[in-house]
């Protein structure tokens, strides 16, 4: 397995959740508060609340990377922050303009790190306990995969949502970015 190129699709991965989380958001204020909050009957009720998701799931998984030891330059101060006891559900940031804030600076984090990160890393092993307290062991690759795609999996859930509420994000494509 060539590592650099593992790697750069680590760092393309990155750049298109930035932009795209750019785009989603600038959708998402199309609509009122109220309306971004509404239980609209998706797993985690609103577009509010899946965002939330989305958020507490990466920070959730950049602690475990960090957590490894060495090699995660940028994952620093409160960019990793979680409340104590915080669950999937758990809503972060119930003000709008926080939460958007947040997210920025969140992507512009995993961006810096990737960008740092040394080619071996992906081919590490990893270990962790995971939300439920099993003890977990996996080449990070495969943590990284899942980290992009429970990002992707989550705004498509939300581009439906906007959509139902007469939003259309435009395009999202990861192709589009290249």
């Amino acid at each position: 397995m060539n590592t650099e190129t593992l790697l750069e699709n680590y760092r393309f991965l990155a750049r298109y959740n930035r932009w795209f989380n750019q785009r989603l958001y600038a959708a998402c204020e199309q609509l009122p508060d109220d309306e971004r909050k509404r239980d609209r009957g998706a797993f985690f009720g609103s577009i509010h609340n899946t965002l939330n998701h989305v958020m507490w799931g990466d920070r959730m998984w950049l602690q475990r990377f960090a957590s490894q030891g060495a090699d995660t330059p940028g994952l620093g101060g409160d960019v990793l922050d979680l409340p104590p006891g915080a669950r999937y559900e758990t809503v972060l940031y119930d003000d709008w303009a926080i939460l958007r804030a947040k997210r920025d600076e969140l992507d512009a984090a995993v961006e810096a790190w990737l960008g740092l990160m040394p080619a071996d890393y992906p081919l590490r092993t990893m270990r962790y306990c995971n939300t439920k307290g099993v003890q977990r062991e996996h080449l990070t690759w495969l943590a990284l995969t899942h980290f992009f795609n429970h990002q992707t999996h989550h705004r498509g859930q939300v581009t439906t949502l906007l959509a139902q509420a007469g939003i259309d994000p435009g395009t999202t494509d990861l192709i589009a970015l290249v």
